[in-house]
């Protein structure tokens, strides 16, 4: 499972980011053909910071003061956080909303810290987590946040039929989560969440779940008082326990954000209060928008555009490198192929032929919005670590056609038949498919390059019976917290083809003891162990790793020192400041 992305991200042609191919809710991206501090990293560690607490750091040079405004081409679907699956919405949802636990950028990666609650202990069978509220937490409106509040939230998010859009984790993983419908149908009383005095939350588990304290940051786990639940409405107006409060909403078009005077940064050890107000506006054309951010004349040079820097601005960059704020992602995009359908020489074989500049260049890329991969795991992602890259799986180079054909004479496999479905409406998909259908052929494949449209191809790609037998979905995924645990046990154990999230259809049980060996430990020790298992997939030739999204997008000279999150691809809007 994986979060939605704002689809923002697709909206650029130049940088040929497109819908097809994504599968699950909210991460699995794929581009045109396939569908990050840019600096590059050899491995990333620590996942939990327990004792973090408030108020957060002070930034160097930062001021209050002033509107901000943040400008994006598209709208974000939903700001009910039960029903926020989504990057966009999310990313600026923390701006208002507080959860149990939160995400802190360090260095531009990603540390769980608390929030509203500790992050959690877990009893020896693993299956009921205790969490502690902190005291002195209020609403916009000057009441206390409740304990019961937080027990509420998590009842109102068993009610998809109200709000579908939203993860469904809890379902899966809490006790009684496929029996128990929400509070508007099954009524107040759940087996799977409980409270315990003033300040203990306590959620019963099916089965354990260590990544509980992570998903415990996902909007969905904010507290809502129940006699304050306006259904439906409560997108419009969602109560307040951030540092920002809404001031006016325009569903679909602006949101004006004002300082909550009850939120205390003593209680907070990530948010910060620097803007009197942020202003954002959606729906804007994007190429103008970045233009004018670029540009930066009048209000603009207050102003952020969110959407990925469009490649035809590239050359208007040269002076003005500073207004481009650039980070990791925490997405990565393959080239699958099915280990069901092409046995394991053939699989080296066609990595070996495999035209990854030609590739890549065709697919409208460029540095600043992917670094090629070598690996499943992004290095935004804790206990990624970038270990020897298996032979030809590197993501570079023109590729070897004729040394693929000797390999596949060797293997008595020459005219193997490879194939895949591309988007034919659209020109960046079709130069993608030729790019590859040529250097195949050159090595001495058969290649059977099949044509849909576009309201076809995730379909058509999602279906694993399909006649094909390479470049299926999901060609991107990107995780729903940084954990390991959000990429391989999803990716890469035998149940993850029923499930449709899988790289390879690996059915290998002797893998799937290993994975499920790593996923039952504490995070804090699951973290250096998915390395190996990545390195072990790869070593199966499960897919060819292409890139790691990387984000890029427009500031204006009067905004401060600003970095991005990995894990919206958005600023870290709550650290944002105004230079005057």
């Amino acid at each position: 499972m994986g979060r939605r992305f704002h689809v923002a991200v697709a909206a650029s042609a130049a940088v040929a980011l497109a819908l097809a191919g994504c599968s699950s809710p909210s991460s699995n991206r794929d581009s045109g053909g396939d569908n990050a501090d840019a600096g590059k990293i050899t491995a990333q560690s620590q996942a939990i910071d327990p004792n973090a607490k408030g108020p957060a750091p002070e930034i160097q040079g930062a001021r209050d003061g002033g509107n901000l405004e943040v400008q994006a081409q598209t709208t974000p679907a939903t700001f009910d956080p039960t029903d926020n699956y989504y990057l966009d919405a999310n990313g600026i949802s923390k701006l208002f909303l507080r959860t149990p636990t939160q995400l802190d950028i360090r260095d531009g990666k990603p540390t769980l810290v608390p929030d509203l609650t500790d992050v959690g202990t877990v009893s020896a069978d693993k299956l009921t987590w205790t969490f502690k509220l902190q005291p002195g937490i209020k609403y916009e409106d000057g009441t206390d946040v409740k304990v019961e509040d937080l027990a509420y939230a998590i009842k109102r998010s068993f009610a998809h039929d109200v709000y579908p859009n939203g993860p469904a984790y809890q379902l899966q993983y809490f006790k009684d989560g496929d029996k128990y419908k929400g509070p508007y149908v099954s009524g107040d009383t759940y087996a799977g969440v409980e409270t315990q005095g003033t300040d203990g939350l306590i959620i019963h588990l099916a089965k354990p779940f260590a990544d509980l304290p992570f998903y415990m940051t996902f909007p969905l786990f904010t507290p809502i008082p129940k006699a304050k639940d306006t259904k439906q409405d409560y997108k419009n107006h969602p109560l307040a326990t951030g540092p920002y409060m809404f001031d006016s909403f325009q569903a679909g078009t602006k949101l004006v954000l004002k300082r909550n005077p009850n939120w205390k940064k003593e209680t907070d050890a990530v948010r910060h209060q620097y803007p009197d107000t942020f202003t954002f506006n959606w729906g804007v054309d994007l190429v103008k928008s970045q233009t004018a951010v670029l540009n930066s004349n009048g209000a603009d040079a207050s102003a952020i555009n969110y959407d990925p820097l469009d490649a035809s601005l590239i050359p208007q960059l040269k002076g003005k490198e500073s207004q481009l704020l650039q980070g990791q992602s925490s997405c990565t995009f393959v080239f699958q192929i099915d280990t069901r359908k092409i046995p394991l020489e053939v699989r080296k074989a066609i990595a070996k032929a495999f035209p990854y500049d030609a590739s890549f260049k065709a697919d409208g890329r460029n540095d600043y919005v992917a670094e090629r991969a070598s690996t499943a795991m992004p290095p935004s992602i804790p206990g990624y670590t970038k270990y020897p890259p298996i032979p030809d799986l590197t993501g570079t180079g023109a590729g070897d056609p004729a040394a693929a054909k000797k390999m596949l004479e060797a293997a008595g496999k020459v005219g193997f038949e490879i194939s895949w479905y591309y988007d034919n409406t659209k020109p960046i998909p079709q130069q993608v498919s030729q790019v590859r259908s040529d250097a195949l052929t050159k090595a001495g494949f058969k290649v059977k390059a099949i044509g849909v449209a576009t309201a076809d191809l995730r379909g058509k790609i999602g279906d694993y019976s399909a006649p094909v037998n390479t470049a299926q979905g999901p060609r991107g995924w990107c995780s729903d917290w940084p954990t390991g645990t959000s990429w391989i046990p999803v990716l890469f154990k035998s149940n993850s083809v029923a499930d449709g999230t899988t790289w390879g259809a690996l059915n290998d049980k002797e893998f799937d003891k290993k994975i499920d060996a790593v996923a039952e430990l504490p995070t804090e020790q699951a973290t250096a162990k998915w390395a190996e298992l990545d390195k072990e997939a790869m070593e199966k030739y499960v897919a060819l790793p292409l890139f790691y999204d990387k984000t890029a997008l427009l500031e204006g000279t009067n905004i401060g020192k600003s970095t991005v999150d990995p894990t919206t691809s958005l600023p870290v809007l709550t650290s944002m400041f105004l230079k005057s």
